[in-house]
């Protein structure tokens, strides 16, 4: 069990009936300030996706899709999705949002290949949310004010947890950092990416690292990203490419930082084929999703997804993912964080 955290003395703030409550006033709260703050309207979102479509989230290319045959389609295959990236473009649209409004809804998935340990589960529940753009808004400046309203949101929903449970004490800071992946290389080039994000998140609270997927000056990306929705390749301010980038804390409890949303400016027409070509994959753009937004079928866009287990975890101050909620976990892991105080649900 060696990627299992041990938090020295740690001590669980809210017992299990509290937690549970605790849980509902996050997701309640929270959701309904993302809708406020950027404009989103709920929709329902699917829990797989038809095969050979192109429109389940690839991730980092490598992760294995949840599969399935259906056998009223003459066993074509479904797959679970691991996140509606491209699926909510698609429901932009299909609804004909228009600029500077976009949809949200609850996104559940499976990652099967997933390494489990006190961040990382099976069972992946996040906000997705996706809200159309112009082309004067693929920016880095625009970029930085949707996050900003993220981050708001985050600390007023912090704000109203510590209201109702005194023993929780706030730990974020006013504002969040903004730092390039390149950037953050030429600061720590010794430390693995992992180690560059403890860095500047110990110093900062909370931190934006922008431009992740494209190669950094060292001929590696700071973390994967899938070509085919964000722009990491465009460039930005300072001469830097990247579009996009990710919400990350440092988390006391664990000691170490704690990624809350991953997000961008999506792809436009020229961005996906830069981004196919750079990864191999040009293939795909035989697929249905990639055929719609190369023929300007789909709005320009930006969106992400938000945790909603782990944003639980963080402002619930929990060591454990699984004490917010039910997954399957090794029966050592089980074991041993019983032993440590923080019990499984």
């Amino acid at each position: 069990m060696s990627r299992l955290i041990k938090p020295k003395d740690y001590k669980a703030l809210l017992d299990m009936r509290q937690t549970e409550q605790g849980i509902k006033l996050i997701k309640d709260f929270f959701q309904q300030n993302l809708s406020t703050e950027l404009r989103l309207h709920r929709v329902t979102a699917p829990l797989f996706v038809l095969q050979g479509l192109g429109i389940n989230d690839d991730l980092n290319g490598v992760e294995r899709p949840v599969t399935f045959p259906i056998k009223d389609l003459g066993d074509a295959h479904a797959e679970v999705v691991h996140s509606l990236a491209k699926w909510k473009r698609l429901t932009l649209a299909e609804y004909q949002i228009e600029p500077g409004y976009g949809v949200y809804t609850d996104m559940n998935a499976i990652r099967a290949d997933e390494e489990l340990d006190n961040i990382h589960s099976l069972y992946v529940d996040q906000w997705d949310w996706e809200a159309v753009i112009t082309p004067e808004d693929r920016t880095i400046a625009y970029l930085k004010d949707v996050v900003k309203r993220i981050y708001c949101a985050i600390r007023r929903t912090e704000y109203l947890v510590c209201e109702s449970y005194r023993q929780i004490k706030p730990f974020l800071p006013k504002e969040i950092f903004f730092i390039h992946s390149e950037e953050l290389l030429q600061m720590y080039p010794d430390l693995t990416p992992k180690e560059r994000e403890d860095k500047i998140c110990q110093e900062h609270g909370a931190v934006f690292i922008m431009g992740i997927g494209g190669n950094l000056s060292n001929g590696e990306p700071h973390d994967g990203r899938a070509p085919d929705y964000d722009d990491w390749s465009s460039e930005g301010e300072k001469g830097l490419k990247g579009l996009n980038g990710d919400i990350l804390v440092w988390y006391p409890v664990l000691e170490r930082s704690l990624e809350l949303s991953s997000m961008g400016i999506r792809v436009d027409q020229e961005a996906l084929l830069r981004q196919l070509q750079l990864t191999g994959k040009e293939e795909r753009t035989a697929l249905y999703f990639h055929q719609q937004l190369l023929k300007g079928a789909l709005p320009l866009s930006i969106g992400g997804g938000i945790g909603q287990s782990r944003l639980c975890m963080m402002l619930l101050q929990k060591a454990h993912i699984g004490e917010i909620q039910a997954s399957i976990w090794p029966d050592d892991m089980r074991r041993e964080c019983e032993q440590l105080g923080m019990p499984l649900i």
